[in-house]
């Protein structure tokens, strides 16, 4: 199954550039998913599974770098285009 998920991520940390632009790297390291980031969001495209398994890990991997942080997603049963 298809999907795609847009993600923002709000450190509440007056540094918070830093965790935003480690996350969004580590996603890009990851073959297979279509991903598209601006200034407001980052939006991910492709198998159900393989995005849900990635970002359980990197979300896991934010949380573990310390501070505190919330992560908002949307989810879509289907697959959009991306550029």
């Amino acid at each position: 199954m298809k999907a795609a998920v847009d993600i923002s991520m709000y450190p509440l940390d007056a540094e918070y550039e830093t965790p935003i632009l480690d996350f969004i790297a580590r996603l890009n390291q990851h073959e297979g998913l279509k991903i598209q980031t601006n200034a407001l969001s980052t939006q991910i495209s492709g198998d159900y599974d393989d995005i849900m398994q990635i970002l359980t890990r990197e979300i896991k991997e934010s949380f573990l770098a310390g501070g505190t942080q919330i992560m908002v997603l949307k989810i879509l049963n289907i697959d959009i285009q991306l550029p």
